[in-house]
This record gives C-alpha cells, sequence and structure tokens, in this order.
C-alpha cells in the first residue's frame, strides 16, 4: 500500500462556484489532479474522499493545503504555514 500520508498540492484555497443539493467529492489526500476534488487518486492509500452537500448557490472556498479543521472549506489555516 502506498504511503497514507497527505500531501498539500497549493497552499492557497480553491474559490468554486456551486450548486445548491449537489455533491462534491472533497480531495482529502492531496494527489488528485482535479484540485480541490477527487479524481480516484487516493485507491492506493488509506485515505478517503469526503463528501460534501452544498446547502445554497454561490461561491465557496474548498482548503487546498489539507490543514483545515472545518473539512473541507479553508478556516485560513494556510496563513500558519
Amino acid at each position: 500500500m502506498a504511503e497514507d500520508k497527505v500531501l498539500m498540492p497549493q497552499k492557497v484555497p480553491c474559490k468554486v462556484s456551486v450548486e445548491a443539493g449537489r455533491v462534491y467529492f472533497w480531495c482529502s489526500c492531496g494527489r488528485s489532479a482535479r484540485q480541490p476534488f477527487c479524481d480516484g487518486s487516493h485507491k492506493e492509500t488509506g485515505l478517503a474522499p469526503l463528501k460534501w452537500e452544498a446547502e445554497k448557490d454561490g461561491d465557496v472556498w474548498f482548503c487546498a493545503c489539507k490543514t483545515t479543521k472545518n473539512r473541507p472549506l479553508c478556516d485560513g489555516s494556510h496563513k500558519r504555514l
């Protein structure tokens, strides 16, 4: 099995326009080429994506440094890296 270490694909968050009721799968491993969303790259690890459903239409900031305490959304943790 590949290493279960979480990677940091980028330090700044990803702004995404989301649709109410739509489900998104946030990459929690940092390996996806489709950041901030899962592309299946975690399959050789013990990590898994996080399912998140948008409550309303609009822009949200998804964490890309993978250190947020408000998964999957950015909480500003990247500012301390």
